[in-house]
């Protein structure tokens, strides 16, 4: 938990120096405009970053039926406080915990994962979520969403003021080309570690803290094989800043993101759960 505590604050610092370095290839006025959007946006990656990726997914709270009585069941051997509950309408798979402590936890599936999961592999999948929130993954993750949100928009909104010769004179034509250049080079590497920030192992963790909490490793294994097997055919609609905190990366297929996934290997992950004995 210390260790995510550091990674939040090294996160967010990188997020203020990223504004003002950016900033800083325009003039002084640019470097003030990135110091106030720095200040802007770690506050509310801290503080609203879990409600804006509840929005960003038009999940729903419910207070009853079988995802929250599965969740209610698991939360107190999960050692948490009952999160908030939500259903996202959706036609594919996949679920997230969020929410800055345990006492603001919050987990959503959608309804897709419902209607083709058992309730045994749906505890799985919930089990494993509240481990998130118990071990305060849901902190780091929640909030790196937030700062990759932030990036783009940050890159974007540089990349105009460039064009438009914002903070520009006659000798600052070139300084502001090189901001340009390195917008379009900073942007996706940023967005890449910030995607490493959420360490492997706390997939791993999660997967073991959650056959501890359902007592056998059964449910969530059957869970992860039909996630694979599904997602293969499938596209996942949702942005991809956000799949860090999902029980299942969808983008893994992409190019170059085996290297810089925020997930282990659907294989290897069932492989240690096969081994490991709640």
């Amino acid at each position: 938990m210390i260790g995510n505590r550091i990674k939040t604050v090294m996160l967010l610092t990188a997020l203020g120096v990223l504004c003002i370095g950016i900033g800083s290839l325009f003039g002084t006025t640019g470097m003030i405009i990135g110091l106030l959007i720095a200040f802007g946006l770690n506050f509310g990656s801290y503080w609203f970053s879990d409600k804006i990726i509840l929005r960003m997914h038009n999940a729903k709270e419910v207070k009853s039926g079988r995802l929250y009585d599965i969740t209610k069941k698991l939360a107190p051997k999960a050692g948490v406080p009952m999160p908030k509950v939500y259903m996202i309408e959706a036609n594919y798979p996949n679920a997230f915990a969020t929410g800055r402590s345990p006492k603001k936890g919050a987990v959503a599936a959608t309804s897709t994962l419902l209607h083709m999961m058992s309730d045994e592999e749906v505890e799985g999948v919930m089990a494993h979520e509240l481990a998130h929130i118990k071990h305060r993954d849901t902190l780091i993750q929640t909030i790196a969403v937030g700062i990759a949100t932030g990036i783009a928009f940050i890159a974007e909104m540089f990349q105009w003021m460039a064009i438009f010769g914002f903070g520009r004179d006659e000798n600052d034509g070139v300084g502001s080309l090189i901001g340009v250049i390195a917008l379009a080079i900073i942007a996706p590497i940023i967005a890449m570690i910030i995607q490493m920030a959420i360490s492997r192992q706390r997939e791993f963790m999660a997967d073991r803290r959650a056959a501890q909490i359902t007592g056998t490793s059964r449910g969530l294994i059957s869970a992860l094989q039909n996630l694979e097997r599904v997602h293969v055919k499938s596209s996942h609609p949702t942005n991809q800043t956000v799949a860090s905190m999902y029980i299942y990366n969808p983008f893994k297929k992409m190019a170059l993101s085996s290297l810089f996934s925020t997930h282990p290997p659907t294989s290897r992950r069932i492989e240690a759960l096969k081994k490991f004995k709640p």
